[in-house]
């Protein structure tokens, strides 16, 4: 194989039609089921699905068959099931979802209007996961392009991933065997820590979303006469929620939420927090003066990879305050969502957190923890000596330095239920959410170099794959 002719086939994909096909896609306010309940009706997810299909038919790729199910009441499924010449399967994955507008975007940036500014393509979407589709069939049709002989490979893109993943399960059972057992999956839907080098992750954390209601009154009354008398529910709720979190450090309380982090993982984390030094902190947009939980990269790695974290990322009942009057406010309503450890069990962590918050409520006011999803994380097996060698291989040709491997604090519910269905399959997970590339909130951006070279990783990976699916 001709490495120099893959880089330059790849980097013609991305400036020929990928790009352009991006920013399309990123100007559809696909939203996912969860923040968009009449999804169906608005159309953007099938408008983003056939954009997908559209570009994917139009590759150059012998014997591809190209896919849009779409079962009724389901989110569209795209799957791209390509032929090999070497008796194996790898299964490639990613989402066409998005997570919703959000606030704070730069002047001249916006969710819905790419915008390329210094090498980064702005916009919701890019990132998280938008490129996948594109990257994985740009590293195929490279590979074919030079005859490198690949096993069958199945591109799977779902559409409810920002949701928990709640139509996936209908649609493998609908699939039967149709994907048959892969021995490699690739996910391009994590994090990579820096854009120097080829990053691998190796376990994603569970998420526990739920909404804690507190009631004191029938109706709000007017704060003179109602403060002093009766509890405020925003108090309760601070007193409901120091029973699982320690305001001061954070730390979580429960034991069911506390699990053993494996040796194996630690020596990970140690060599990656000698990488990435001050960089693991500062990939966040503090405000002036503000500081991190810790000034030890590896304790802020092994906090936001392998420890319970809890965080208030909605309310109601609370009032804008130019609209917030001398009211004793009568409930208060907080979207609560717990991050989880690999190995913990979500659903005895759920019901920990549901007792704790419910059980002898503050002055008798009405209290009620609702579980929304609750998602299991997920610990990759061990890594075969050729994906290894592989995957380390394909970083010093591509960056000129090693692959390191990483934990990601967010969830993928896709490789818990892919590592329960295969368990001898191996996993190379990667992606492209880097430094201030703030996958979820404004300014997101896709740093469109690394993902270029991202790409010819992977497709590195997939030759050296091919290769060794010959010899068995």
């Amino acid at each position: 194989m001709d490495i120099a002719r893959l880089q330059k086939t790849i980097e013609e994909h991305w400036n020929g039609s990928i790009l352009e096909r991006l920013q399309a896609y990123v100007r559809i306010p696909n939203k996912s089921p969860m923040f968009d309940p009449d999804w169906e009706r608005h159309g953007y997810m099938q408008q983003a699905a056939e954009l997908m299909a559209e570009w994917c038919r139009a590759q150059p790729i012998p014997g591809m068959r190209v896919e849009l199910l779409k079962p009724a009441g389901l989110t569209p499924l795209l799957l791209v099931d390509i032929p090999g010449e070497r008796p194996d399967t790898v299964l490639l994955y990613g989402h066409m979802d998005k997570q919703p507008e959000f606030t704070g975007w730069l002047p001249g940036l916006g969710p819905w209007e790419p915008v390329i500014r210094d090498g980064k393509l702005y916009g919701r979407g890019g990132a998280d996961d938008g490129y996948a589709v594109f990257s994985a069939l740009s590293a195929i049709s490279a590979l074919k392009a030079q005859k490198v002989p690949l096993a069958r490979c199945v591109v799977l893109i779902e559409a409810s991933e920002e949701s928990g993943s709640v139509d996936l399960p209908k649609h493998l059972e609908a699939l039967g065997d149709r994907i048959g057992e892969p021995s490699l999956v690739v996910c391009l839907d994590a994090e990579c820590s820096n854009y120097d080098q080829l990053w691998c992750t190796t376990s994603l954390r569970g998420n526990l979303v739920g909404r804690l209601h507190v009631r004191v009154l029938t109706e709000g009354v007017h704060s003179g006469m109602g403060t002093g008398i009766a509890p405020t529910p925003f108090r309760i709720a601070q007193q409901l929620l120091a029973r699982i979190e320690n305001p001061v450090t954070g730390d979580l309380l429960l034991d069911e939420l506390h699990v053993e982090i494996p040796r194996d993982r630690r020596a990970q984390i140690a060599a990656a927090a000698q990488v990435l030094g001050t960089s693991v902190a500062e990939k966040l947009p503090f405000v002036k003066g503000a500081k991190p939980l810790s000034n030890d990269p590896f304790e802020l790695i092994v906090n936001s990879t392998w420890k319970a974290t809890l965080a208030v990322t909605g309310a109601d009942g609370l009032p804008p305050i130019a609209s917030a009057g001398n009211v004793l406010l009568p409930e208060l309503d907080l979207k609560l969502s717990l991050r989880l450890p690999p190995t913990c069990d979500p659903a005895r962590a759920a019901e920990a957190v549901r007792n704790a918050l419910e059980r002898d409520p503050p002055y008798g006011a009405e209290v009620r923890f609702e579980p929304g999803a609750v998602t299991g994380g997920w610990n990759a097996p061990p890594l075969a000596p050729w994906l290894e060698e592989s995957m380390m291989r394909a970083s010093r040709t591509v960056f000129g330095r090693d692959a390191l491997y990483l934990g990601t604090g967010g969830t993928i519910p896709f490789m818990g239920m892919l590592g329960e269905r295969f368990p001898r399959t191996q996993f190379f997970v990667t992606g492209v959410l880097g430094p201030q590339s703030n996958a979820h909130g404004p300014n997101e951006f896709l740093h469109i170099d690394y993902a270029r070279k991202l790409t010819v990783c992977v497709a590195l990976v997939l030759a050296d794959h091919g290769a060794k699916a010959s010899t068995q």
